[in-house]
């Protein structure tokens, strides 16, 4: 809708009023500050045009280039008929300006500084007055040098002032819009506009940058004699946010202009720029480049799916979205278009876009053919074989403005573009792959690409998941630096811990141990209570930690850490038990001898053979760079072994400096299992200075981790996505440390 009302008459302060306090003389010079490093001088005489060394000073011993632009007096006298002026780089504050000479030494002219700086405002004045009809073709020589190189705010606010006092401010704009692709639009109207590329700087609370703007104009018959309509679309990459907007100097018919915002501007949003373009793109008039571009931002995304208005049988639908932090996403979907309509598929968020169909799996979806088969006017024009119309990609957009809206853009090989919004379901990487996995046929034989292409780069940007404690309750007396806390971590597995905290209250050495269970919080709702009245009956002296959102048992173990103070704590997984008493005292005693080490007992299963007794680097092996020696053999196999130095220990059960975890990051948020991301702590423990051994006189039970309610299917699977991860990110890191030839130049 156009603003319809009469703007008011452009009004400028009079040329005049500052001419009367000020005048140029002959011999004299008057300068103006532009900005904090450029001064323009205003003078009278005879002057090259141009680039004109200059000197400063006294002496003359500081010289600068400077640019002069010249004119014959309006009205000359007997001592001069010319006038000048020159923009001086490159100026510190400081330096006392008292002369200044133009020219060589031997022949140049010099001239003395007046003891006071001019306005700009006072500046335009004296070159108004001095140059007459001259001054607009002088002032636009002047913005020219000005417009060079990197524009501060105080140039531009100078510049303005300048075209202002010189009677140059043409228009209002009227309307600014904003769209999702980050343009912004500019209507109004001006005497001055040509249609076409025109240079533009935008003037406002913004840092200045000359651009190039497309313009074209419409007839406006409510705008003054000689004005028309005018709108402008500044790109995505050089654009402002709407109410930063004040004025725009711009390169017009007839040089530099001004035209400054209407005070009663209409400001119009993303949904409804698209539809204000076109109301008025057939009365515009412009360079054919600058048509399109308003055309394709008239057919901008307005919140609305245009998918299915397409006339071509091309169809869409997202089954769905996941977004975890760093706005990292995993997109599922179909998409029909038996004759290939669709030329590139993309995914938005404001002025970004993430372009999916160069790198997304497609994957057979027999139930969407079957869908469409059936109605007669999406039959494809040959017959076609094509059932991958399935999709899962991942990609990464800003995640700034968690407000903006996300959507897919078609764009179709005739230029056309339709839109699907969706709403992305805010989980963890972790969360979002379990999900998104779970959804899969273990037998698609398009699975593997999917971990491979898309899964496993979209874990390996996802950034960890740190644990918040929401509660902290005590039952017992809670003595932290009587002995060093066992920290228990009760993850989202539903392991029963009962059998574990009898254990502990049997041994006598674990007694009066303080304790630390931390587990999520929606566990914590469910048995906080129960567990309290267990640490009454056994006599425990417990803390109750409960963590916001969703863990596995180690990001459990890091959350109970962060609820303690103390220098060493000793980690447990609620998982596994003691195969008998003393073990608390046998690894605080033997990491006494180890000051800053981490030691682990060996790990078991209850058929006494061995699931974990210790992790090594295999220098034969690439695609396993680091292994269990002793995995699957029986117990009595390391039963004699003494303290033996490792990789890596299992932070399932060990004695270690509380501050460990803090000290190299936590656990990594990129695995979907325990198995691999304890490892990876592990590795990463070992080379910040912390020892790894493994004490096999100590022995603990447990299974390997499962989540409950898996196929073996899915088990598998998470297994393999959490080796390549591992495999992605040590095996480059091992193979140099092991062959440092290999070490990149």
């Amino acid at each position: 809708m156009l603003v319809t009302e009469q703007s008011p008459a452009v009004t400028g302060p009079s040329a005049g009023s500052h001419a009367v306090s000020r005048a140029i003389r002959s011999g004299r010079v008057i300068g103006c500050r532009i900005d904090e490093a450029t001064l323009l001088i205003i003078g009278l005489g005879r002057v090259a045009s141009g680039d004109v060394v200059v000197g400063l000073g006294e002496d003359q011993a500081v010289t600068r280039t400077s640019f002069v632009s010249e004119w014959r007096l309006s009205a000359p006298s007997p001592r001069a008929r010319h006038g000048f002026v020159a923009l001086l780089p490159a100026v510190d504050a400081d330096l006392a300006m008292t002369t200044i000479r133009f020219g060589e030494e031997e022949t140049g002219a010099r001239y003395i500084f007046a003891p006071r700086l001019a306005s700009a405002e006072e500046a335009a004045a004296l070159v108004v007055e001095s140059a007459g009809s001259q001054s607009a073709a002088v002032l636009n020589r002047l913005v020219d040098a000005l417009m060079v190189g990197n524009v501060s705010r105080r140039r531009l606010l100078t510049i303005t002032a300048l075209l202002q006092s010189a009677h140059a401010s043409d228009g209002f704009i009227e309307l600014i819009g904003e769209s999702h692709d980050g343009a912004t639009l500019l209507q109004g109207w001006s005497r001055g506009m040509a249609p076409g590329p025109c240079r533009v700087c935008v003037v406002g609370n913004v840092t200045p940058v000359v651009a190039e703007c497309g313009i074209a104009i419409f007839p406006r018959p409510d705008a003054p004699d000689g004005a028309s309509g005018f709108v402008g679309l500044i790109e995505a990459s050089q654009a402002a946010r709407a109410p930063d907007i004040e004025g725009l100097v711009f390169r017009g018919r007839a040089g530099w202009r001004y035209v400054a915002v209407h005070p009663r501007k209409r400001m119009a949003g993303p949904l409804e720029t698209p539809e204000h373009i076109r109301s008025i793109l057939l009365r515009t008039q412009s360079t054919p480049d600058v048509l399109l571009s308003l055309r394709a931002a008239a057919n901008s995304f307005e919140g609305k799916e245009t998918v299915s208005s397409l006339p071509y049988p091309v169809r869409m639908g997202i089954d769905s979205t996941f977004e975890a932090d760093g706005g990292n996403l995993l997109v599922c979907g179909w998409l029909y278009d038996p004759d290939g309509h669709v030329a590139t598929v993309k995914l938005r968020r404001r002025d970004a876009a993430a372009r999916l169909d160069e790198r997304w799996t497609r994957f057979d979806r027999p139930d969407v053919t079957d869908s469409f088969d059936e109605q007669q006017h999406f039959t494809p024009n040959l017959p076609s074989e094509q059932r991958a119309h399935g999709f899962i990609a991942d990609a990464q957009l800003p995640h700034e403005d968690p407000g903006a809206p996300l959507y897919f853009e078609l764009t179709l090989h005739d230029e056309r573009r339709a839109f699907l919004p969706v709403k992305p379901t805010r989980v963890s990487a972790r969360s979002a792959v379990l999900r998104q996995i779970g959804s899969i046929d273990p037998a698609n034989y398009a699975l593997p690409a999917i971990v491979d292409s898309q899964i496993v780069p979209f874990l390996a940007r996802s950034g960890r998941s740190i644990p918040v404690i929401e509660t902290i309750l005590d039952a017992g007396p809670f003595d932290e630096e009587d002995s060093p806390p066992i920290v228990i971590g009760a993850g989202e597995s539903a392991e029963d811990i009962s059998p574990l905290l009898a254990l502990l209250a049997l041994d006598p050495e674990t007694r009066r141990v303080p304790i630390v269970i931390a587990m999520p919080a929606e566990r914590f709702r469910r048995q906080g209570a129960r567990l309290r009245e267990l640490a009454r009956f056994y006599g425990l002296s417990i803390r109750l930690v409960s963590a916001k959102g969703t863990g596995d048992t180690y990001d459990m173990l890091e959350a109970g850490t962060q609820a303690l103070s103390c220098e060493t704590v000793v980690s447990l997984s609620a998982s596994l038990i003691p195969r008998g008493t003393g073990w608390y005292g046998k690894l605080l005693a033997t990491a006494a001898t180890l000051k800053g080490s981490i030691v682990s007992p060996v790990l078991a299963y209850e058929d006494h053979s061995i699931r974990w007794a210790g992790s090594w680097i295999d220098d034969g092996n690439g695609d396993e760079p680091v292994v269990g020696r002793y995995a699957g053999y029986p117990l009595k196999a390391v039963i004699d072994m003494k303290l033996t130095r490792i990789a890596a220990a299992s932070l399932e059960c060990c004695v270690m400096p509380r501050n460990a975890l803090s000290r190299v990051g936590g656990f990594s948020g990129g695995y979907l299992g325990a198995q691999e991301k304890g490892l990876d702590l592990g590795l990463r423990l070992s080379r910040s200075g912390f020892d790894s051994h493994v004490l096999p006189s100590v022995q603990m039970w447990g299974c390997d981790d499962a989540r409950h309610g898996d196929s073996p299917a899915i088990t598998a699977l998470v297994e393999e996505i959490d080796r390549k991860i591992f495999r992605s990110q040590w095996l480059p890191i091992l193979t140099v440390e092991k062959h440092p030839e290999k070490r990149p130049a």
